[in-house]
C-alpha cells in the first residue's frame, strides 16, 4: 500500500512539472504577440487547465484535424497555375509550325483541368460539410471537457485562432519534453 502511495506522489509531481513547465511554454511562446486585452483575460489557473488538457493530447488530436481541413482547401488554385505556367513555358519554346498543334493541346488540357477542377470541387465542398460537422462536434467536446479560452464557434477566423493557439502550444510542449530527459512524458 506504501509503495503505491509513492507511486502515485512521484506522478503527480511529475504531471505538476509538465503543467507548469507547458504554463511557461504557453504564456512566452503563444499568448505574449497576442494583443493585451485577450492577454489580461487569462489567468494562471486557465492556463492550468488548458496545459492539463494540452498534456492529455485529446486536444492535440482535436486540432490537428482542424489544421488538415484547412490545408484541404486551399490546393486547387495551385493546381491551376502549375498548368498554366507549363502551357506558358511550352509557348515559348514552341517553334511557329507547331504552334497550332500547341495551342489545340493546351485547350484540350485546360477544358480536361477545369471538369477535373469542377468533380474535385464537388468532392471538396462534399467533404467540407463533412469536416464542418466533424467540427462542430469537436467544438462541442472542446467545451465539454471546459478547454479554457475556448467556446463554440462559426467564426472561421475564431476557428483558426483556437487550432493556432492549441497547435502551437502543444508542438512547443512537445519539443521541450523531447528536449528535457529530465521530466518523462
Amino acid at each position: 500500500f506504501h509503495r503505491q502511495s509513492i507511486c502515485a506522489s512521484v506522478a503527480s509531481l511529475q504531471l505538476q512539472q509538465k503543467c507548469t513547465l507547458l504554463c511557461e511554454v504557453i504564456s512566452v511562446n503563444c499568448f505574449t504577440p497576442m494583443s493585451s486585452s485577450f492577454q489580461q483575460r487569462l489567468s494562471y489557473t486557465t492556463l492550468s487547465d488548458l496545459a492539463l488538457r494540452l498534456i492529455d493530447g485529446t486536444v492535440y488530436d482535436i486540432v490537428f484535424h482542424h489544421y488538415n481541413v484547412s490545408l484541404l482547401s486551399s490546393s486547387c488554385p495551385v493546381l491551376k497555375q502549375d498548368l498554366i505556367h507549363k502551357h506558358k513555358e511550352a509557348l515559348q519554346v514552341c517553334k511557329s509550325h507547331n504552334l497550332v498543334v500547341m495551342k489545340t493541346n493546351r485547350q484540350g488540357e485546360t477544358e480536361a483541368l477545369e471538369i477535373e477542377v469542377r468533380e474535385e470541387q464537388m468532392m471538396d465542398d462534399k467533404i467540407l460539410v463533412e469536416m464542418d460537422q466533424k467540427v462542430i462536434n469537436q467544438q462541442n467536446t472542446l467545451e465539454i471537457a471546459r478547454v479554457p479560452g475556448f467556446y463554440i464557434t462559426t467564426n472561421p477566423q475564431l476557428n483558426q485562432h483556437f487550432v493556432n493557439v492549441h497547435y502551437s502550444a502543444y508542438g512547443r510542449y512537445m519539443n521541450i519534453m523531447v528536449q528535457c530527459p529530465c521530466v518523462s512524458l
